[in-house]
């Protein structure tokens, strides 16, 4: 089994950067239609090209505002330009009363690389290549195994998909080749030869990311990628010119696709004054998740805002997915569900069907999930924003295969084990201790005290606390049967309680942890964490993101992991999306 042991970094509190003013905004434009798309399945053995140079340095005008160091191993190619909805702005000034959907419908339409930051850059590919080694690591899972199972029987194969929308720009241009194009489908990540229809993949492949929980985690609460990438590059990997067109989908629209979808997800939730807390009625990722997927879906599709409109009308008709199942094997299913529904709302958009064309704006639409959903205070907080958010709210990237709160938990009992027994891998005598108390958040969902199985485990403040203390580390094998169910942690977890300290409140944002072993003597011994590394207010390393990578992915070959380290840092407009997919079988 793979394992992900990341070092340990200081518990202190880290302050957020200012962002600083908003850039200038520009207009921009879509890059000229270089045939029609249509949906087809690859055939041919699809190779890596290695002739792309390397653009990982990261180019700065003078008005940025966030210094990124330039050796950074995940670095930007991409000059930092304008970072900005102009869009969406310009529409909302010419038409003070237009609505939410149409607003979020002009920003899909016409994103283009040009609105994305440096730091944007830079951030989302961090995400993305996390999200790759997530995903192959999952793919071994059990419940990814059973889903692909299931969903490869009932797979008729075939067929191909005419687009009808603008189309992104292609890979290439005159006097430059094309790939050749037939086949058999989008790749399964972590398969040695599997391949499905794009919706099939995107949801097998999505499940494997939240298979372990160990995808990237957003405020307010989500998982933007294991909903978004999926379904972009099953569809990427697919999406071919007509006749009298030339090349593939670029990596650099991936990209843009890519950040569209996570851009959507983040406004939604920012319409809800309750999606600031941990969520405690619908699953995030199956609601905004499955609006970010058909969002990017539609972005690399080239919809016009009115299949936009359209595609995040049926797509909010495929959303929700309840709480309750967090800590059984369904949860996973969530972020599959959300790929593949999104891409399956862009491409019957394209077909044709249409949704409610003001979806975003009324309670009875996307309302219904947010008893609080304010539509308006997108437009009156965002409509003047010259930034995407992941410029200035980043994501957290996991250490541990678990739910983000567990990794405060798992840092405060490292930290009371240290104090109790030192530095290093010294056995802890558990005859000693009477009580251990865990000062959490009130959160019903992540409050197992004896968790039955991995998934309850991975949602479980006792068991991280008691496992972290137990054996110093925790990794994949934490949550098989023999370590679950062994004698010395049940022990451990049938003496621990949770207290909830009204100053302690459930929010990715605010909350903390702090761990305190009662021992038979008397003595009292503290760990406290305030935030664990890896939250986005004490990022991971550029270095440690690529050590993580290359420790969930090792079912892939060491060529292909350095291919696909390098392909991420550039994200070029010369590379295709094959060149990325073809990488992700193993060997």
């Amino acid at each position: 089994m793979l394992t992900t042991r990341l070092p340990s970094r200081a518990l202190c509190l880290c302050s957020v950067k200012s962002a600083g003013p908003p850039r200038t905004l520009h207009t921009t434009t879509r890059r000229p239609m270089q045939g029609s798309w249509k949906l087809t399945w690859r055939a041919d053995k699809l190779l890596s090209r290695n002739q792309f140079p390397d653009q990982g340095s990261l180019s700065r005008s003078s008005s940025s505002t966030t210094s990124t160091p330039e050796d950074l191993a995940l670095s930007s190619s991409v000059e930092n330009k304008r970072f900005s909805h102009s869009s969406a702005q310009a529409a909302h000034k010419n038409l003070p009363a237009m609505s939410v959907t149409s607003w979020i419908s002009e920003l899909v339409s016409r994103a283009t690389i040009h609105d994305l930051s440096a730091t944007t850059v830079h951030r989302s590919k961090r995400m993305l290549l996390d999200t790759l080694g997530v995903g192959v690591l999952g793919a071994g899972t059990d419940i990814s195994r059973t889903v692909s199972r299931s969903c490869l029987m009932l797979e008729q194969g075939g067929g191909a998909i005419q687009s009808r929308g603008e189309v992104k720009s292609v890979v290439g241009g005159a006097g430059k080749r094309g790939r050749n194009v037939g086949g058999t489908g989008a790749v399964l990540w972590g398969s040695r030869s599997s391949k499905a229809s794009p919706a099939t993949a995107a949801y097998i492949n999505g499940v494997s990311v939240h298979s372990m929980d160990m995808d990237d985690t957003w405020h307010p609460a989500t998982h933007p990628s294991g909903p978004t990438l999926p379904a972009v590059l099953a569809l990427a990997e697919t999406l071919v010119p007509n006749a009298g067109g030339s090349g593939g989908v670029s990596l650099e629209d991936v990209l843009v696709a890519y950040n569209v979808g996570i851009e959507v997800q983040g406004l939604l939730l920012r319409a809800a004054r309750s999606a600031q807390s941990i969520p405690s009625r619908f699953h995030p990722p199956a609601v905004v998740g499955v609006m970010g997927s058909a969002a990017a879906c539609a972005n690399l599709l080239g919809f016009g805002p009115s299949k936009c409109r359209a595609a995040l009308g049926i797509a909010a008709s495929f959303s929700g997915a309840p709480m309750a199942n967090a800590g059984t094997t369904t949860k996973p299913l969530h972020a599959g569900k959300a790929a593949r529904f999104g891409l399956e709302a862009a491409l019957l958009a394209d077909q044709g069907i249409e949704g409610n064309s003001n979806i975003l704006d009324m309670a009875s639409g996307f309302g219904a999930f947010y008893e609080d959903f304010d539509p308006e205070t997108l437009l009156a907080e965002n409509s003047g924003n010259a930034e995407f958010l992941l410029h200035t709210q980043d994501v957290a990237l996991k250490r541990f295969p678990a739910h983000l709160g567990m990794h405060w938990t798992i840092d405060a009992a490292m930290a009371a084990r240290k104090n109790l027994v030192g530095e290093g891998s010294a056995l802890v005598d558990t005859s000693n201790i009477r009580k251990i108390l865990v000062r959490a958040p009130p959160s019903k969902y992540i409050n197992r005290p004896v968790p039955s199985s991995e998934h309850e485990a991975r949602h479980s403040f006792q068991f991280s606390a008691c496992t972290a203390l137990l054996d110093g580390q925790v990794t994949p094998e934490s949550y098989h049967d023999d370590c679950l169910k062994r004698s010395e942690l049940q022990d451990l977890l049938h003496m621990t309680e949770i207290e909830t300290p009204e100053d302690n409140h459930a929010s990715f944002n605010e909350m903390y942890v702090e761990v305190s072993l009662f021992l038979k003597d008397g003595s009292e011994i503290k760990g406290r964490c305030d935030t664990p590394y890896g939250h986005w207010r004490n990022p991971l390393s550029d270095e440690d993101v690529v050590r993580k990578f290359e420790q969930n992915a090792e079912a892939l070959s060491s060529q292909s992991r350095q291919e696909i380290v390098r392909l991420v840092q550039t994200m070029s407009a010369e590379a295709y999306a094959t060149d990325l997919t073809s990488l992700l079988h193993a060997y």
